[in-house]
This record gives C-alpha cells, structure tokens and sequence, in this order.
C-alpha cells in the first residue's frame, strides 16, 4: 500500500487518539507499541488515524498483505521509534515538568509531555516553554526549553533543562542553540563548564547533543533533590536572563529575521491538517497553483465549506505578521472604488479619506521597497454581496493593463493621521487578491469579464468528507499556523513572478477539442485564457507531481467551465459534448445511467463530475449554471 503521511500528520492523529481514547478500543497492537513522549500507541491505529484524517480510509494490516514489518518500517523511516512491548523506558522526567510548570504559569497542571507542551504558554515570567521528549532513536535527548524573550532565542542562548537519560543525569543550561550560533557576548558564561567538558572530564567522551551548552547545575535522577531546590535554581538562571534582556523583549514578530527557505506544499499541507481543518491535499495545492499563476482568485461552492478557512490558513502561514493581509467584508451597498481606495477630501485640498477597510493602506504597504519581498494579501468576503463590477473595476482593469490607479490630482494630499498619500497606486507583484462567493438570494453573478481574470476553484463536501469530521470532530486552532511559512514568502514571490511557458502537443491538442465545443454556444475562451491554462499547469507541477490528465482536468474546471450557463435547449448538447471529453475514447455516456460509469474510464473526473451535475440541473430546472448555492 501507498502510504503518502508526513511526520507532522502523523503527530496531528497521535494527538486525536489523546483526545478520543475510545480510538484504541478493538485496535491494540499485541507486539509492538508506538513510542511517542513516553506514551504508548497501536502503531497501525495511528497510520489509520493519520490516513483519514486527510480524507482517506482506514488502514489495517491486511493493507499491507498482513506483513507486519511494512507499517513499522514507514514509521521507523519517518523518525519514531517502535518498541517491543516489554521495553520499559528510563525514568520520565515528570517532576522536572510539574516543577517548571509551576514556576513559569503558577498553574502546576499535571498530565502528559503531550498536554505540557500543548498547554503551557506562560506569562509569569515572560517566557514561553517549548518540550521534546526526542524520538526516532534511543540517544535522543529529551529538553525543555524556555524561549519567551525573541531575543534570546534569534541570538542563540536560552535556560533549557537537558535529560541525558542514558547517563542518569539532568542538566539545566544556558543552552546553545544549534541552529543559531550565539552573538551575546557573556563573559560570566566563559568560566562556566560546556556540557562537552562536563561528559569528558566523566565520560571520557563527547555529548551525543548539546555539548555547546554552558552548564548551570547537574542533577542525579537516581538521586533527585527536592521540587523546592529545583524551583529555586530554575528561578535563578530565568532572573539572570531577565537581567540580561530588561525591557528588550521583541513584541512584533515583523521585527524577526526570517531566513528563507523554498516553498513547500508539503509543509503547507501538513500544518493546515495539524490546525484541525481538513482540505484535500489536491483542493491545497489547487489554491496555491492558483495564486502563483495569477493574483486573483474566487473561492465559491457550498456556504460553510471552508473558503475563506483556506485562504486565512494560508495568510497567516505565509505571512511575517498580520500587517500583510486583511479579511474585507464586501457591503451590499457597494457602488463604487471607495470602501476599497477611500477617497479627496472636497472641503480639504490636501486631505485624503482612507477607507474604513484598510484595502488602502495595505496596498500602499505592499508598494513600498522594504516589502518587496513580502506577499501581501486582500481577502474580499462576500465579494458578491455587490456588483463586482462597479467597486472592483480600477483592479480588473490594471490586472490586465498594467497601468495606474489615479486617486486624486493635482497637490499631495494626506490622510487625517497624517500619512501621505500617493496621487496613484499600481498593482504591485507581491499583492493578491482572495474573493469569497456564496450564492443566494442575496447574491449577484459574475460577468465574463470577472471570471475570465481568476481562477475559480469550487469547494465541495463529499461523503467521506463529512464522516470524517464527525468520526473525528476538532476545534479549529490556526494559531498553529502562524509565521511557519514566512521563510517561504520570498521563493513563493519568485514563482508567482515566472510567467513564461513552454508550447505542449498534448495539452493543446485538448484544449482545442474544448474550444469547438464551446464556442457553438458562444462559450469559447480568448488567448488569455490559454495562457493561463498552460501557465496554471506549469504552476501546478511546480509545487508538486502531477499527471497530464490531473493538471488538464484542474484547468478545464477553473478556466473554462465557469462562464458556462444558459437554458437546457441551448444547452444540453454542449454539455454532453464536454462530459464525453472527459472519457476515454470509446466510452459512451448516458445520464440516466451516469453512476454507472467506471472511474477508470474517466479521463478527467473533476469536469466530468460538475458538467453531469450541470446537466442534471438544465433537466430539472430548465437552466443550469457553473455557480450553485
């Protein structure tokens, strides 16, 4: 069996069979266990848990031809650690967390490294405490760092307790990261023993980890002293690193340098599951494709079904802070540019009105050249509560036009609080717009001239979908998400930035058939739109691996299909041209016997599934269209 699990989706199930115990009844393992923090799981369940979680089903062992070493050895080469069932671990460190606990937060709440971890965001000293218990080896040596002040950890050193537990002993530290060379000069902490010299002066040898780290006291965990001494030496090292870092503790995380990195769907992927929501792997990289060919894209379907969840997951992964995107109610009410780019003052000739939406200055945020590098983001909620076309038409026309946004002439005007205000704005590289559409009684339709800019992507709930959700219900935490991406941001800008593309037999040969079909009703697509098919295939196989059908279904359904509507007579026809494109050749389609059809003979299975439920719709109403409530 194909098992595609990441660490971290792995570690999101772990965490729902902690919260559902009721998951392990029936599913015990007679031989082996899942280490993970000093607890003990079916290894099998886990895979289970961590496959339908992402939509998938549930796994046993007859998945893999009843081989039992097949589940463990994915395991094993994703890092956790399998063990016989009569291993016993060393002793836990469950004092040292009851004793930092009570120090840092006053709460003194027992319960698992899990909850510990989970739980403890302390504010009595300042400081946020960060837990690893190590896994994937026996070496591996569990910590408990305390990393409230940005500026300890950016420059490197932090307390941190240290369990070498193969060696009996615990360390408390001025730890040295490994990721981050220290630039704090300490003259205090140079006549201090390193954790390297402490192991060779008792060891005679290295530290397997760690050995940089300067040491503040040694415990004997055979022979552990007090929870009163231990809180007093941890009270100790926390008030020389207040000491040390007064009144400079980091408030903005803007003020973080971020590293960059290259983007990665995958860890996209698995920090949207591990925040409690549940979105295809596909639907995810769809959305992202989506952005990186063009900065404007309609999220529509079912209300309820996660599309503006998607895109501020997304905002907050990627962005550094939360001056880089606003969610933008849309009002009913909206008849021009104004609740989006405000507007001169009359009575004032060098006043500006900035909207009460923010649109304003976020755009002029993302024009400035210290945040070139930086993605910024307007989401549009609603955004058909109003005819788009007249409070979003100076956008739809500079997408295309490259051109300017004039706001005023004539002198330089500023706002009420005193910011200036340019006399025009651009649409800039590093801006995108996210709409959100529902559709209702309240609602308008888009014209052409909208969806021939975006890429509409339509959200549905499947059966397996919301089985899933209610076998697994879970609190929506996005805060998980926060800053992870962030450096990913300036890659992700690089490929958004390539727009060039390469000529393809394949995909042009397919996407001509569509083109005469379409256009016998007046449908067909124009040279902008092949460009962005091509474009959003390129864009597709540069996050991720994707076959010639799977991207060629995904921009028929997003590019082609959501201009189509019209009455059954007019039609009908064209609708079941298009659904026996979807087929491989030979294959004949009925609607009444629809269901029937083998999934193997369906060359594009997303089109094909919305043109039949587009087709069903013209029979029974005597109108069918692309968007549906």
């Amino acid at each position: 069996m194909n098992i595609q699990l990441t660490k971290e989706d792995l570690l999101y199930a772990i965490k729902h069979i902690d919260e559902n115990p009721k998951l392990k009844s029936g599913r015990h393992s007679s031989t082996y266990d899942l280490v993970y923090e000093n607890k003990n799981y079916p290894p099998i369940l886990v895979l289970s848990v961590a496959n339908k979680l992402k939509g998938g089903k549930e796994i046993t062992l007859s998945d893999f031809n009843n081989n039992i070493e097949a589940p463990f050895k994915i395991l094993r080469d994703i890092g956790f650690e399998i063990k016989l069932k009569s291993a016993q671990m060393k002793p836990n460190l469950q004092e040292f967390i009851i004793a930092a606990k009570e120090q840092v937060t006053g709460q003194g709440i027992r319960g698992s490294a899990t909850d510990y971890a989970r739980k403890s965001r302390g504010d009595k000293n300042g400081l946020d405490i960060e837990v690893s218990f190590g896994i994937g080896r026996a070496s591996a040596i569990p910590w408990i760092a305390f990393t409230g002040f940005e500026q300890i950890v950016n420059r490197g050193i932090y307390p941190v307790y240290l369990y070498y537990k193969d060696y009996g002993i615990l360390i408390l530290a001025y730890g040295v990261s490994e990721k981050h060379l220290p630039s704090v000069n300490w003259t205090s902490l140079n006549e201090k023993q390193t954790v390297e010299q402490y192991f060779e002066t008792n060891f005679s040898k290295k530290p397997e980890r760690y050995g940089r780290s300067y040491i503040y006291s040694v415990y004997d965990v055979d022979n552990l002293p007090s929870i009163k001494v231990l809180d007093s030496d941890l009270v100790k090292i926390i008030n020389i690193y207040k000491s040390k870092f007064e009144g400079k503790k980091i408030t903005k995380a803007s003020q973080i340098i971020v590293s960059q990195v290259d983007f990665s769907i995958n860890q996209l992927q698995s920090y949207i599951y591990r925040s409690g929501l549940v979105f295809s792997e596909m639907l995810i990289s769809r959305f992202v494709a989506s952005l990186l060919t063009k900065p404007f894209v309609l999220l529509t379907g079912l209300s309820g079904s996660g599309k503006t969840k998607i895109a501020q997951s997304f905002v907050k992964w990627i962005c550094e802070d939360e001056s880089q995107y606003k969610i933008i109610p849309i009002g009913s009410d909206w008849t021009n540019r104004d609740p989006l780019l405000g507007y001169p003052n009359g009575l004032n000739s060098k006043e500006y009105i900035l909207p009460d939406s923010g649109a304003l200055s976020l755009i002029i945020e993302a024009t400035k050249e210290e945040n070139k590098h930086k993605p910024y983001f307007m989401i549009l909620d609603e955004m058909n509560l109003s005819h788009v076309e007249r409070y979003f038409a100076d956008f739809l026309s500079v997408m295309e036009s490259k051109d300017k946004i004039m706001l005023y002439s004539g002198t330089q005007r500023e706002s009420p609080c005193g910011t200036e205000i340019p006399s025009y704005i651009f649409w800039v590289k590093n801006l995108f717009v996210i709409g959100t559409v529902n559709i209702d009684e309240t609602t308008y339709m888009f014209s052409p001239k909208v969806l021939d800019r975006a890429n509409t992507i339509e959200f549905r709930i499947e059966e397996n979908n919301i089985k899933n959700f209610f076998e697994f219900p879970s609190k929506i935490d996005l805060t998980v998400l926060e800053r992870k991406g962030a450096s990913m941001a300036k890659h992700f800008l690089e490929l958004a930035d390539d727009s060039h593309i390469e000529p393809n037999d394949v995909y042009s040969k397919v996407f001509v058939k569509f083109f005469n079909e379409l256009k016998k009703i007046g449908a067909e697509f124009g040279y902008r739109t092949s460009v962005e098919m091509l474009l959003l295939i390129k864009k597709l196989n540069t996050i991720g691996e994707f076959k010639s059908e799977e991207s060629i279904d995904i921009a028929v359904m997003q590019k082609l299909l959501p201009k189509l509507h019209g009455s059954r007579s007019k039609i009908s026809k064209v609708l079941d041209a298009l659904i026996h494109l979807c087929l491989k050749d030979g294959q004949v389609f009925s609607i009444v016997k629809s269901e029937d059809i083998n999934q193997e003979h369906i060359l594009y299975p997303i089109a094909f599934e919305k043109l039949v439920r587009m087709y069903r719709n013209a029979l029974d109403n005597g109108f069918t269209s692309y968007a549906e409530a």
